[in-house]
């Protein structure tokens, strides 16, 4: 009997010495804002108990232009640090050559996943990242004021603009003497990319670079934009905007300071939470249009799971990347974050639609929401995004006109390009 035991307990640490051997150790970079890490690590830990590998968030700032700096960073060194990346939609045509191609690895799964995601992140034949949530900004709204005021849900940009001062003065004659009528990103950064290109498609004005490649933003209709946009700045909009990030523009919303706010699905969550001042107050619509006929224009955004070429546990990092995109992992973010799933079946959920409502019916928004130019313009998009972002901010500060700035912009854009992108 003695003999037995003792070969059971050979046998059991035998086990055990065979799985610690083979369990690794995994860093996942991950900027992040509202309820993101919060879930993420909870998913780690699942996954850290299913596999007995163990996977360490490495934290990145706010600004997804700092985040991409780093990036760049860590893969032009080769650096092995990093197993993980979570890369923003743009991202992909940039630094593809330094990820795993996830083609024949996620084949029996990438058919369940939204078309328009995974095309996304493909360069080539390559499957850069698979698709993690994806993003189409909404225009948030106090319906309870909207309501008050007898003011319909503004439909064009003009009429937010008119909706937004009626209601901001009506308030402050009231003694509500903080409140504004419209938040945004207008800091200096890639939310201004993402604001300003809706502004200009919305009233017809065409991309920032097309995508055969062309450049035709010097234009009427894209100066009708941002001379509206101006407008805003100071009057209807504080002038720290200027500076003002997607978390800058939710505090002041969600804290009953502002009848309007352009901002991503992650807000959402957030903004409806048991401690938000605006809990039953709020409500989402489909971003304005420059005028009658347009169509709205909604940036399509979101965050992806690439595995990196240098990692020394690629087998590992894809086995997590698979983790964190299936179908319970996806419709607990959809739940709890309110990011819209890149998975089809998630939005048809009965439990997302009745914990987040707005998801199912921003599936349509998602499906046709407007891509920034990062694959007509390549490994240049991060200059062309950020001689964009300054021809806008410039205008918003006052520091030339739109015209002016327009005019520059379109110069400085065919240098880029040169003869080809």
């Amino acid at each position: 009997m003695k003999s037995l035991k003792t070969l059971a307990t050979a046998i059991i640490g035998s086990s055990l010495l065979m799985y610690s051997a083979s369990a690794a150790e995994l860093n996942i970079v991950h900027g992040a804002i509202g309820k993101d890490n919060e879930v993420l690590r909870a998913e780690l830990d699942r996954f850290e108990e299913q596999t007995g590998h163990t996977v360490n968030i490495v934290s990145m700032p706010e600004s997804t232009t700092d985040q991409f700096g780093q990036y760049k960073l860590w893969l032009a060194a080769q650096s092995s640090d990093i197993d993980v990346y979570r890369i923003d939609v743009i991202g992909a045509p940039q630094i593809a050559e330094h990820f795993v191609d996830l083609t024949e690895h996620t084949k029996d799964i990438i058919g369940d996943f939204v078309p328009a995601a995974v095309e996304s992140q493909t360069v080539g034949d390559k499957l850069v990242a698979l698709p993690m949530f994806l993003g189409a900004p909404a225009l948030y709204y106090r319906k309870d004021l909207l309501e008050k005021y007898n003011e319909p849900v503004p439909k064009t940009w003009q009429q937010m603009t008119e909706t937004a001062r009626r209601i901001m003065n009506a308030e402050r004659e009231a003694g509500n003497s903080d409140i504004w009528g419209f938040v945004f990103q207008g800091a200096a950064y890639e939310g201004l990319t993402c604001n300003a290109q809706e502004w200009i498609a919305s009233f017809g004005g065409g991309r920032i670079v097309e995508t055969d490649g062309s450049i035709g933003i010097n234009n009427p209709k894209a100066v009708e934009a941002l001379g509206l946009a101006k407008s805003w700045i100071g009057s209807i909009a504080p002038e720290g905007v200027l500076n003002y990030k997607e978390e800058d523009a939710r505090g002041l919303f969600q804290s009953g300071n502002a009848v309007f706010m352009r901002n991503w699905n992650y807000a959402y969550a957030l903004a409806a939470g048991d401690d938000s001042p605006v809990k039953d107050s709020f409500a989402v619509t489909t971003l304005p249009v420059g005028a009658e006929g347009e169509k709205s224009a909604a940036t399509l955004g979101g965050w992806h799971l690439g595995v990196s070429k240098y990692s020394k546990h690629p087998e590992e990092a894809i086995e997590l990347v698979r983790f964190l995109n299936n179908y319970d992992n996806q419709k607990e973010r959809a739940i709890i974050t309110s990011r819209p799933p890149t998975l089809n079946a998630v939005y048809a959920d009965a439990e997302v639609g009745e914990a987040q409502e707005f998801i199912p019916l921003w599936k349509p928004v998602v499906d046709n929401a407007l891509p920034r130019p990062s694959a007509a313009t390549k490994r240049k998009y991060n200059e062309v995004s950020s001689e964009f972002w300054t021809a806008v901010h410039n205008t918003l500060s006052g520091d030339g006109s739109a015209e002016q700035n327009l005019r520059k912009l379109e110069a400085r854009l065919n240098r880029l390009r040169g003869s080809a992108w």
